[in-house]
């Protein structure tokens, strides 16, 4: 199939590498020329401009916000303007489920297909081929998506109507947020008390504590390794949209408000653009990161 493929960043590259590797015509855009240049290196089409990437079968976004989706679609020299009715946009970002549902509405007016289709498993997920789908659309679009989407899936999951993907990935970072907090917490106690943590983490990853959060993210944490899989300001954005969603819905989301303020004052100390298993340090600083380990009294071991 011929797909256009726009947003090459740290999840969007490898996702339109595995398109090549399965055999697509991928025509490849991005604000970058290097990142476009390193995937026709593999035998993708480098697109000059988002009018190439808009003549193909399918259409795959992957860009950082709701306002890059719109622009690429709807602003000065966009998709639209040059995609063909019946064209499929299939959009991988992680943006506002009201935008999706707007964009779906707009599109079909020019009878596009419109698919909006979330990913999760961050930069490993991604690299490895192994990512988590949830899609919203109309059964046709989503079979056609599902052609192309599992190229780079692990699972996917048709999870509702246009928009339903988006509230699928809100609920998908709330989840991940509060895992990384209480991975974060859970890792200062064991620092802190003097425990052998390598052995802790073996036996916690092999009860019911176990998650892939805890797996991937608590080695890093222990290495003080930030460099962005995925970053801060980006999953910043996404418990917005959950605090937004929860609003909208009128239930009350309340550990998700406080760890979006454990993100709020990393991001204010500068540091927004290293990785979300970054949120360690605050758990270690309202802790006081430099105060001694705290004895263990005799009878309460």
């Amino acid at each position: 199939m011929k797909i256009g493929f726009i947003g090459l960043g740290v999840m969007g590259k490898p996702m339109a590498g595995h398109l090549v590797d399965a055999g697509h015509e991928v025509i490849a855009y991005n604000r970058s020329r290097s990142k476009v240049e390193e995937l026709a290196a593999k035998g993708a089409i480098p697109a000059a401009t988002l009018a190439d990437a808009g003549q193909a079968e399918a259409v795959i976004t992957m860009l950082p916000d709701s306002s890059d989706v719109e622009a690429v679609l709807f602003g000065e020299d966009g998709l639209v303007s040059v995609m063909k009715p019946g064209t499929l946009v299939i959009d991988c970002s992680t943006i506002s489920p009201e935008t999706t549902a707007s964009i779906g509405a707009r599109l079909r007016e020019s009878q596009i297909q419109f698919v909006d289709a979330p990913v999760s498993g961050g930069e490993v997920g991604a690299v490895s081929g192994k990512l988590a789908i949830m899609m919203g659309g109309e059964d046709a679009a989503i079979a056609k998506a599902q052609e192309v989407l599992g190229v780079f899936a692990a699972v996917m999951a048709h999870v509702g109507p246009v928009s339903a993907g988006q509230l699928v990935k809100a609920a998908n970072q709330m989840l991940v947020a509060g895992n990384i907090a209480l991975v974060g917490e859970a890792l200062a106690l064991l620092q802190r008390t003097g425990v052998d943590v390598p052995s802790a983490l073996e036996v916690l990853n092999g009860g019911l504590a176990a998650s892939r959060v805890l797996e991937v993210k608590a080695p890093k944490m222990l290495e003080r390794d930030f460099a962005p899989g995925f970053r801060l300001d980006l999953h910043h954005k996404d418990l917005m949209i959950a605090l937004a969603a929860a609003e909208q819905a009128k239930i009350a989301v309340p550990l998700t408000g406080i760890i979006t303020q454990l993100v709020n004052a990393l991001r204010s100390a500068g540091e927004g653009g290293e990785d979300h298993g970054a949120l360690i340090k605050a758990i270690e600083r309202l802790s006081g990161a430099e105060a001694p380990a705290a004895p263990v009294e005799e009878g309460n071991a």
